[in-house]
């Protein structure tokens, strides 16, 4: 197979206090949220001045990665868009296909599997190219990272760091927590060819960053109806729960995400960080891969796996796919909030 560009795709978010409400109703669109509800969540941007720092770090990775293609031989045209605010992948495929792109790579900025982190991202190429029409050019989804080097060692890295911050005399009551988003539990359940993989993947990261089993893996950045039933336990609750074991001191460590966007920074830096100080707890939040050269390389290593067909990096025992069947990680039902 011939590709002639590479495509970064990612989430998207506001950029300025007028972005956020409009960006949100498109987060929600046709799940019948009311805007009160979006208020509620638009405040956690109004906290950062309406700004959320997904977009310039998807600008800075794309530099990276550019920088990283030209200095390593790799001569595909690099080009960004997102599932819910400018630069639209819509937008994006319109000028991809201006430009001559007949095949382009496109890279998810989420390393599991499952419908939010992986089959949404087809199904927004799907809508783009629909929405571009003829002369739209194909887009082939890269697979996901989660056990390779350049995700699982800065990764790493990163909890070392955080763990030597804090009080050494206490390692023997510090615990290592490592969060990623939470999910609907049905959604957990139907993740990937054979369900459960989303969580089977995070397991498997968390050990690899780890280098042991004496570790938590819980959950951040629940939404939805309170009668819907998601991944538990959130990281605060688990909080309540280690200092009451007798844990002095946690490293967090948001292995969910590849840089530090609003979700990290409200939902670990601050609530939970919060609950941390109420209840005495040391606490050190690690950082995410972000443009870490290592991460960065990894990019194109995954490009020259589907160009040059370079070797599967990879440190994890799980099954690996370049394309899922198409009955894989079904949406889930929509129910409002």
């Amino acid at each position: 197979m011939v590709y002639d560009a590479f495509v970064l795709l990612s989430f998207g978010g506001p950029e300025k206090p007028d972005d956020v409400m409009p960006f949100l109703r498109n987060v929600v669109r046709g799940r019948g949220v009311p805007d009160e509800r979006l208020a509620e969540v638009a405040e956690h941007y109004y906290h950062f001045g309406g700004v959320s720092p997904i977009n310039q770090q998807c600008r800075d990775l794309l530099a990276a990665v550019r920088a990283d293609f030209a200095a390593n031989g790799v001569d595909l045209p690099a080009y960004w868009g997102n599932r819910n605010w400018q630069p639209m992948l819509a937008d994006t495929v319109a000028q991809m296909r201006d430009d001559g792109v007949t095949h382009a790579l496109g890279f998810a900025t989420s390393a599991y599997g499952g419908y939010s982190s992986c089959k949404q991202y087809w199904e927004d190429i799907a809508n783009a190219r629909a929405k571009v029409g003829p002369g739209a050019p194909v887009i082939s989804k890269i697979r996901q990272f989660w056990d390779h080097p350049g995700f699982v060692e800065p990764h790493a890295d990163a909890v070392r760091s955080a763990l030597a911050t804090l009080d050494e005399s206490r390692r023997d009551t510090t615990r290592l927590v490592f969060t990623a988003h939470s999910i609907p539990s049905s959604m957990a359940r139907t993740a990937g060819p054979t369900g459960g993989r989303y969580e089977a993947q995070l397991h498997e990261t968390a050990r690899l960053v780890a280098g042991h089993d004496d570790w938590d893996l819980v959950w951040q950045s629940r939404s939805g109806p309170p009668q819907v039933p998601w991944l538990e336990p959130d990281i605060n609750d688990h909080l309540e729960k280690l200092a009451k074991q007798g844990v002095t001191d946690v490293v967090v460590s948001p292995i969910g995400f590849v840089s530090d966007h609003l979700e990290v920074l409200w939902d670990l830096d601050n609530e939970a960080a919060e609950t941390a100080g109420r209840l005495g707890l040391g606490y050190a939040r690690a950082a995410t891969p972000g443009t870490d050269p290592r991460f960065v390389a990894m990019v194109r290593e995954l490009v020259q796996e589907r160009t040059a067909g370079a070797p599967l990096r990879r440190l994890g025992t799980l099954p690996v796919w370049d394309d899922c069947p198409v009955p894989c990680c079904p949406p889930p039902q929509r129910r409002g909030a």
